[in-house]
């Protein structure tokens, strides 16, 4: 099975950091990979154009953002950009177990301390 997961939230959708599901906004389910592929690059063309800032990873692995769209985080001292995530991946049962990684700020990724 394969989903295409969307995500909001203050981590690229690629550090898959401990808790990384409670950003997800919507997921989809396919047995087909053309069908999830498929769904995948209509999704993405949608957000290329709706955000001015993209990145991919792997393929399969996507951040869009606008540069505008942050928050002040207190613990860090200072404003955490935000992301609109695409995902296509591979399942076995329910959302996608990846290997994570603890939860920590992305200022603190930033600086090293990870």
């Amino acid at each position: 099975m394969y989903q295409v997961i969307k995500m909001y939230g203050d981590f690229e959708p690629w550090w898959f950091v401990d808790g990384w599901e409670e950003d997800v906004t919507e997921a989809r389910t396919f047995e087909r990979y053309e069908d999830a592929v498929a769904v995948f690059q209509k999704e993405w063309v949608r957000l290329s154009e709706q955000f001015p800032m993209k990145k991919l990873k792997n393929g399969t692995l996507a951040a869009f953002w606008n540069e505008d769209d942050q928050y002040w985080c207190e613990e860090c001292d200072e404003y955490l950009q935000r992301y609109h995530s695409l995902l296509l991946v591979e399942t076995k049962e329910g959302l996608a177990k990846q290997a994570t990684m603890p939860r920590v700020r992305p200022c603190k990724l930033k600086q090293g301390n990870y």
